[in-house]
């Protein structure tokens, strides 16, 4: 496989590709990922995971599409024709099964992550892409975190992120993550709302649009139609688009959910502010199940991953579908790119 000119490889963004939970689709994807002309256009991937993991990963590949790995102790070896692997060799094949969760597989993919930002905050790579992991795996390991979220900002000393997902023509952003549904009005604050609009702009802009145009979601039904369902509008999040436009900002709401992301899809805003997670994620999925790309905003360091889980039920099989971890890889590349030309 030589997707590259002689000396061209070297002029693209470096992208640290994490395997994701060895027991899952992440092993599987990641290959076939690297089997697509359009990722070695974009970057050059380095994956950081288990040797021993991926090779077994080809098992259910056609042989024509499995590519060769070899293993490098920095991400600037020259590996030729051949796939960059920092191999942790932490994951015996005893000690992991495909398709069931395990304690071995949630340390094994926070060791994975850990040496991708470390490579990210040293410079060593342009960007970090994340295969799947299991929230489960990562509490049976004992890690406190409860997604790669969290794990991010904690590694990168991150006090202000957010999470905003890409696809289906929207750019969605989180108020609030992962908490119970019951908890969310009480998060919905001026200050939490407006430093997530700050951070639609950032990640707006870190994509190439100078002046984005933000929506704003209501927590409410009808955005609480002038305080009939409801007072978070009237009280937290009104206040804090008022704030915005104060600053600058190109910003309308609070706008009905159940009308906002049509509206943003027709092309009217470049990105909705949502107030938790399933509101910004069910259109999105629904439009772009199979492309969607999650990426994490603020952080010092460019990440982006798949917008799926770990799939344990089609792990092994040989069917699983990589083209979220295609656009991922390309929108970190992208944004690499771009920050690179800005000096960054």
């Amino acid at each position: 496989m030589n997707y590259y000119s002689e000396g061209e490889l070297g002029k693209k963004p470096v992208i640290a590709i994490t395997m994701g939970d060895p027991s899952g689709i992440g092993p599987e994807i990641v290959l076939k990922a690297l089997n697509a002309k359009e990722v070695w256009d974009a970057c050059r991937p380095v994956v950081v995971g288990d040797l021993g993991v991926l090779e077994s990963a080809k098992t259910p590949l056609p042989v024509s599409t499995r590519v060769t790995l070899q293993v490098v102790a920095s991400p600037d070896e020259d590996t030729g024709d051949a796939v960059a692997v920092i191999d942790l060799v932490n994951v015996p094949a005893v000690e992991y099964a495909e398709g069931e969760p395990s304690a071995q597989a949630g340390k094994a993919v926070a060791q994975y992550i850990e040496k991708a930002v470390e490579l990210a905050v040293a410079g060593k790579v342009d960007a970090v892409v994340t295969a799947p992991i299991n929230k489960e795996t990562l509490k049976m390991a004992g890690i406190k975190f409860p997604g790669h979220t969290e794990m991010l900002a904690s590694l990168t000393r991150t006090e202000r992120f957010g999470m905003m997902l890409v696809g289906g023509g929207l750019r969605v952003i989180l108020v609030t993550i992962h908490c119970p549904l019951r908890e969310v009005p009480g998060m919905i604050t001026r200050e939490r709302v407006l430093g997530t609009i700050r951070l639609a702009v950032q990640a707006c802009r870190e994509m190439g649009i100078e002046r984005p145009r933000v929506a704003v979601a209501g927590l409410n039904p009808h955005a609480s139609d002038g305080g009939l369902f409801g007072d978070e509008e009237a009280k937290e999040i009104e206040p804090a688009c008022m704030d915005a436009v104060n600053e600058g900002v190109d910003v309308k709401g609070p706008i009905p959910p159940d009308t906002v992301f049509y509206r943003a899809r027709r092309g009217e805003f470049d990105i909705v502010v949502c107030m938790y997670h399933d509101q910004g994620l069910i259109p999105l999925k629904m439009l772009a199940f199979d492309k969607g790309v999650n990426v994490t905003v603020g952080l010092p360091i460019i990440r982006t991953s798949v917008d799926h889980g770990t799939a344990y039920d089609i792990a092994g099989k040989g069917i699983a579908d990589p083209s979220s971890l295609i656009e991922a890889i390309k929108l970190a590349a992208a944004m690499a790119g771009k920050r690179q030309a800005a000096g960054g």
